[in-house]
């Protein structure tokens, strides 16, 4: 490949040739378009186009010289500290102002400042789609170009002037560094940092120090030689001190829990380190160390300018560790929805038949609340406040809704991904046997809510026609109940995806109240509380607060689950939208008290489409619901697995080989073998 750059080389020379002349930067921007690749995301063409570019380099006379004292002419017209210590790095404002800011540049673009070096690389990178060719750029590339560049170590007063924008911006990164340690969020997650002397405060002195070192060598340079810079290795060790604390806070968030402050913080943290190392790499790094660095502060800065004003990237960047503390205490509860053996089958029925037992009076009493005449926001109230206080009284039971379970289990299962050990099908085959054993765990759960909330619920409707001499609920009632159950004529499926998204959401309200309690130190202020301490005692108290520290997640996230499902109906209808929800728990409960209340006695057919439509409801409550969490809980923990097919293929190879494990315990604890070929030896192993 060849690429023609002469005519952009001699111009370039004629303006360098032109004392005091104000360099056209529409020739840079033109040198960019001819290398830049047709498919930004192509690693070969980009590769190819590279090399063009340096072999047109190296191949005509005083190219690489000429390039060079344009790049570093046209850089010294800017500002550029502000780049160096601003772009790619959060702000101080926190992150709800940056959010707000944001989202209002969205609707009235910010003016930019013509004379920061940020609106030359924003001129010369003007496609959002820049980032992903530089960042295919190779370390050994950019070691290339920025040697031919610097053939002869020519453009020393440039350099100086650019060398000394990097100081300034060290000098703002540093104190930045400083005052972050500072924050009180900080020290109450790391207490150390106020008994010990702060590596924030260390680094700060010692990086004061390499600036003073550095401006004395730049004052006694040669004009022509190049500066030798002080060492700079102990700035450079108490920056890793940093990083290493920085580390100690997100571990230690795991038992301390987390907040969006500090998210934001830790974020504001690292970056601010890491481009703190990347500086000092360009003053004082070798050659080949100092090239990769440059063309990696280009990379990040063409990144930063598109990113900067995104509200998908900052809520990327600080949802991470609040996302990941979420699921994480969501997989810790989900590892409990998960049973591998027959004493845990059977004590997973028990907890869902009392469970079913409770959501046959729940559908009930919303039956009955159906009678009021109530303005809609009242219904909406009365309706939440069933499910809401129902499925409360069902976790305080220790009962399981079998809805709950995939966005508790799916968590477990992207922590197990996560945490994968040994060869990769033996990673496969233990993911297999946890899907096997999540399956059983599911379809027992289902199992003991439908088969308890339907007798009981068909109990209920009888008692109350036989003690009151009234049906529960009138003809149209029961025949409304039954069309909402029917997949072809109703929307009962979108329904159902609604509520799938609703129980994925609770999941997660869940996680996050979890999170808070610990954070927040929910269960010693309760403790403390002096009104409290007064009414109970201390020893009650002591077993509330234990109690609401524990369960606090778990009464939050029911709560709210319920609020969710009993007002979407008359959201829908205050908005003229076709939206509400349909559970397969309460689904079957109305399919059999729709059945005994209707005229007359149903018809076949009318069984038999109702009780699919409850079927159906219930696996698309589970697939929405698990899907979404398990792609959270991947996200959050920046794990991409893609050995999916292998993994459902081996799933299916056990399920058409050993079916039974999919609805009944094994005998032993299950294993699924990675060896493909098939045997009469497998017994408990496919």
């Amino acid at each position: 490949m060849h690429i023609k750059l002469n005519d952009l080389f001699r111009k370039m020379q004629e303006q360098l040739d032109t004392p005091k002349a104000v360099l056209d930067e529409n020739l840079l921007i033109e040198l960019v378009n001819r290398i830049r690749p047709s498919d930004t995301q192509d690693l070969e063409e980009t590769h190819q186009k590279f090399q063009a570019f340096l072999q047109a380099l190296l191949l005509t006379p005083d190219a690489s010289s000429t390039l060079q004292h344009f790049v570093l002419r046209l850089i010294n017209q800017y500002k550029q500290t502000s780049l160096y210590a601003d772009t790619g790095i959060l702000s101080l404002d926190g992150f709800w102002n940056q959010l707000f800011q944001r989202l209002g540049a969205h609707f009235l673009p910010l003016i930019h400042d013509e004379s920061q070096l940020q609106d030359l690389v924003r001129r010369v990178f003007p496609l959002r789609s820049d980032k992903y060719w530089l960042d295919n750029i190779e370390d050994a590339e950019w070691q290339q170009l920025f040697t031919l560049l610097n053939r002869g170590n020519g453009g020393q007063t440039q350099k100086r002037l650019i060398r000394s924008e990097i100081i300034k911006a060290l000098t703002v990164l540093s104190y930045r560094v400083s005052g972050i340690g500072l924050y009180p969020e900080f020290i109450n997650a790391y207490p150390e940092l106020s008994e010990y002397d702060s590596p924030f405060l260390a680094q700060n002195r010692e990086i004061n120090e390499f600036i003073q070192l550095y401006k004395i060598a730049d004052q006694q340079h040669d004009q022509i030689s190049a500066i030798q810079p002080p060492d700079a290795s102990q700035a450079l060790v108490m920056i890793d001190q940093c990083h290493d604390v920085s580390s100690k806070i997100r571990r230690a968030t795991k038992r301390t829990g987390v907040s969006i402050s500090l998210t934001y913080l830790l974020s504001l943290l690292e970056q601010c380190l890491e481009r703190i190392e990347l500086l000092l790499n360009l003053i004082v790094a070798q050659d080949k160390v100092a090239y990769v660095s440059a063309g990696q502060l280009l990379v990040d800065v063409t990144s930063a300018l598109y990113s900067e004003r995104s509200v998908r990237s900052l809520l990327a960047e600080n949802s991470e560790l609040i996302a990941l503390q979420v699921t994480e205490n969501a997989s810790k509860t989900g590892e409990h929805y998960v049973s591998t053996d027959k004493d845990g089958f059977w004590s997973m029925y028990k907890a869902a038949a009392g469970a079913g037992v409770l959501i046959a009076m729940m559908a009930t009493l919303k039956t009955l609340a159906s009678r009021l005449v109530l303005a809609p926001m009242m219904q909406a109230i009365i309706n939440s406040m069933i499910y809401s206080f129902g499925f409360m009284l069902i976790h305080v039971l220790h009962f399981t809704v079998a809805t709950k379970q995939p966005a508790m289990t799916a968590a477990a299962l992207a922590s197990t991904v996560q945490h994968r050990k040994g060869s990769k099908m033996a990673q496969i085959a233990e993911l297999a046997a946890l899907i096997i054993n999540i399956i059983r765990t599911q379809f027992v759960a289902i199992l003991g809510n439908i088969s308890i909330a339907i007798p009981v619920a068909a109990l209920i409707a009888f008692s109350w026609d036989a003690m009151l001499h009234e049906p529960l609920m009138s003809h149209a009632k029961a025949s409304h109940l039954l069309h909402d159950l029917n997949p072809f004529t109703s929307l009962a499926i979108p329904h159902a995806a609604i509520a799938g998204v609703f129980l994925f959401l609770s999941g997660l309200i869940a996680g996050y109240f979890d999170n808070m309690a610990v954070y927040r130190k929910v269960g010693p202020r309760l403790k403390a509380h002096l009104h409290l301490k007064k009414l109970l005692g201390q020893e009650r108290l002591n077993i509330f607060a234990t109690y609401i520290e524990r369960n606090l997640g778990a009464l939050a996230g029911n709560f709210l689950f319920g609020i969710m499902l009993g007002s979407t109906a008359t959201l829908g209808y205050i908005l003229g939208l076709p939206i509400d929800i349909r559970h397969i728990a309460f689904a079957s409960a109305n399919f059999i008290q729709g059945l005994m209340n209707i005229n007359g006695s149903p018809e076949i057919g009318l069984i038999i489409v109702s009780f699919l439509g409850v079927l159906l409801i219930g696996l698309t409550n589970l697939f929405v619901s698990f899907t979404l969490t398990i792609i959270v809980a991947l996200r959050a923990r920046r794990v991409r697995f893609e050995q999916w097919k292998p993994l459902a293929k081996l799933v299916l190879t056990h399920f058409l080989t050993r079916p039974s494990d999919f609805f009944w315990p094994p005998k032993q604890p299950l294993t699924v073998d990675d060896d493909s070929s098939s045997n009469t030896d497998r017994n408990d192993k496919i």
